[in-house]
Parts: C-alpha cells; sequence; structure tokens
C-alpha cells in the first residue's frame, strides 16, 4: 500500500483467522475491501512452523467436533485434520517430590488438529483474496469517523471507505489505535477491560526423535502444580511425525523466577516429569506471546477478565454502523477458539454488509 486517497468499500484491520474471514466473505460478495495487518505474515495467534513433513503449532492448536464454523472451512479449503492423542498415562505434580503416574489420561479431551497446522487455515483464506487486497506490515495507527466515510490511517498511507472491521484483539486496538472521534467512555471501559486469549501465555514446544513416553505407556500428558509450566499435551504429528510435547506457562508467572531462561526452564521440567530420556530434544522452540507487540497490549487491564468476552458491545456496530467489532474474543460463542474467530468474523461481514447496503427484504 503506497501514497494517500485510496478508497474501498471497507477496510478490515487483522489478517488473523478472523479478518480473512471477514475480507474472504465481503469480497466473496461484491465488496470492495482492504485487509491491513500489521505483522509480515497472515494468521495473528496461529502460528506453524513447518519443514522436513512437520507442523508444529506456536498458538491455536486444536478444535472440537461440535465447531462446525472450522469443520466447514477445512472443507471448503481442502484440507485435512486429524485426532488429538490421547492413549496412555497422565502425569500429575503437586510438588517436587515427583509425579505421580495417574491411571489413564484425563488431562486431554477428545480434539482434532490440523493436518498441515492451524496456520493452513489462514493461508488458505488469504489465498482466496485478490490481488491487492491484503497489505502486509501495514499497522493502523489512526481511525477516524464522520458521518459518510472513515479514514484509516496505515503505515503505508490512507485509506477512505463507507466502514471498518476490527479484527484484532479489543484490548490492544484501544491502545495502539487513535479513534476520532474517541470511543465512548462505557465502550472503552468494555473494550479495556476484554483480555486477549494466550496473551499472557508462553508456549514451548520440544522435539524428539521419537515418541519415547510412548514405550513406557504414558500419553505425553501431565498437569504441574509445581510449574512453571502447568499444562502438558502430545503435539506429535499425524502418523507419529514429528514426535513432540509442548506446554503451557503463564509469562508472568515465569518471568518472577531469577534469572529465568524459559527454554532451559522448561527442559528441566520435561526431565523432571518425563526423565532422562527427555534430556535431549533435538529443538525446543519457544513463543512468549506476551512480548508480541501486535499481540498483546503494553499495559494490559490486570483486573481484564473472560466474562467480558462476547460482551453486547461487539455484536452490533459502533459509529452509525461505521464501526464493526471482529476477533475471537467478540465472539458469543467459543470465544478464544479457532471457531469463535471465524464466527466473529463471519458476524461482522454479515453485519458490514447491511451497514452499507441496508438489511435484505424478507422473504415472503
Amino acid at each position: 500500500m503506497t501514497g494517500a486517497g485510496m478508497r474501498c468499500d471497507v477496510v478490515v484491520i487483522g489478517a488473523g483467522i478472523s479478518g480473512l474471514a471477514a475480507a474472504a466473505a465481503l469480497s466473496a460478495s461484491g465488496v470492495a475491501v482492504i485487509c491491513l495487518e500489521a505483522r509480515d505474515r497472515v494468521g495473528g495467534r496461529v502460528l506453524t512452523l513447518e519443514g522436513s513433513g512437520r507442523h508444529l503449532d506456536l498458538g491455536a492448536t486444536w478444535f472440537w467436533a461440535n465447531e462446525t464454523a472450522v469443520a466447514d472451512l477445512l472443507v471448503e479449503l481442502d484440507l485435512g485434520s486429524f485426532q488429538q492423542r490421547t492413549a496412555g498415562d497422565a502425569l500429575f505434580e503437586r510438588d517436587l517430590t515427583g509425579p505421580i503416574r495417574l491411571d489413564g489420561n484425563p488431562v486431554d479431551s477428545p480434539a482434532l488438529r490440523f493436518s498441515q497446522g492451524a496456520q493452513s487455515l489462514a493461508k488458505g483464506l488469504a489465498g482466496k483474496l485478490a490481488s491487492g487486497v491484503l497489505h502486509l506490515s501495514s499497522p493502523v495507527t489512526g481511525v477516524k469517523f464522520s458521518d459518510s466515510r472513515v479514514v484509516v490511517t496505515a503505515a503505508g498511507g490512507r485509506i477512505q471507505a463507507s466502514a471498518v472491521v476490527m479484527a484484532i484483539p479489543p484490548s490492544l486496538a484501544a491502545e495502539s489505535i487513535a479513534f476520532n472521534p474517541s470511543l465512548a467512555s462505557n465502550a472503552n471501559e468494555v473494550i479495556r477491560a476484554t483480555p486477549v486469549w494466550m496473551g499472557s501465555t508462553v508456549k514451548a514446544v520440544a522435539v524428539f526423535e521419537r515418541a519415547f513416553w510412548r514405550e513406557e505407556g504414558l500419553a505425553g500428558s501431565a498437569i504441574s502444580y509445581a510449574g512453571p509450566f502447568r499444562e502438558f499435551h502430545d503435539m506429535s504429528g499425524p502418523e507419529d511425525a514429528a514426535a513432540a510435547i509442548f506446554a503451557f506457562a503463564n509469562a508472568v508467572e515465569l518471568r518472577r523466577l531469577p534469572g529465568a531462561d524459559i527454554e532451559r526452564t522448561y527442559r528441566q521440567q520435561l526431565i523432571r516429569l518425563f526423565g532422562g530420556k527427555a534430556s535431549n530434544p533435538v529443538e525446543v522452540l519457544i513463543m512468549d506471546w506476551s512480548r508480541e507487540r501486535y499481540t498483546t497490549p503494553r499495559k494490559p487491564d490486570l483486573a481484564a477478565s473472560t466474562a467480558w468476552f462476547g460482551h453486547e458491545l461487539y455484536q452490533r456496530g459502533d459509529f452509525q454502523g461505521r464501526l464493526h467489532w471482529a476477533s475471537t474474543e467478540t465472539a458469543p460463542y467459543f470465544a478464544g477458539h479457532i471457531e469463535g474467530a471465524l464466527i466473529a468474523g463471519l458476524r461482522a461481514a454479515r453485519n458490514v454488509r447491511e451497514s452499507i447496503a441496508g438489511p435484505a427484504p424478507s422473504r415472503q
């Protein structure tokens, strides 16, 4: 995107799952769209590292059988899925005296994974967009509303449109984008109190030559009260490709450790739980989402609560139908999931079409 004076019908801010779903739906209905993404990649909080036949998800990982929007998109994009491996016994670590082996695996529920990683959804959606719609490395700094238009200011210039879809976490938008006029005080309170899903999470993945834990009848799953990593799961690919275990930790808790080295801490905890065979991973990957500039506000509201997910504010347009919210946090159902991101993006697309063209006539 270069220069000033560009025009379109709708600007979508954010090329995560919700933004791409909104942009694809609007484009398919003949609406002229420009989608702006601050990062140099699509996907937002879905990020898959690929190579040597493996697909390792450093962000969102699963979907579930009742999530029909994801299932429909997989069919549309001709992408596959496979069952999360759950067979074997899980471990429970109450303290540092050693893990307890459980009878079976109460840690994992039946879930599905993406054969080519979660980011394949984002890449597939981006592939549906016409040339010139998607603009990467284009962070938005300002949105100005008037009675007849919206002016969006981004790194490459200004765009005039009839409406904007805000497909980034609401609290991030409130901190990083200058709204003119300002958001109403009651709306601003809700927005800043809505946390970023995964925004305080560190995800670590250890890749091994083989899934040694299965040889011992273990599932690769664990719950730890001793921490700092609290939850562990098998992340091996389909048909046992790329044997791996991943875990979640709270970023704030990790930083409290003196001289904390996240990778070393993760390696040590793996050995504590799974024994000496866990001491030599082929690779360890760390993703600290709390440090992602285009994911998490620099000063998140410490009192933020998921109770604000799917708030009524996010279901309707603002500024006379010129601002529409989309991101997984805004979904009334499945908030925090990829399913929620799709629901929110598609809802925003429907709402913005109505704001531009008016409601469709009722069928008699």
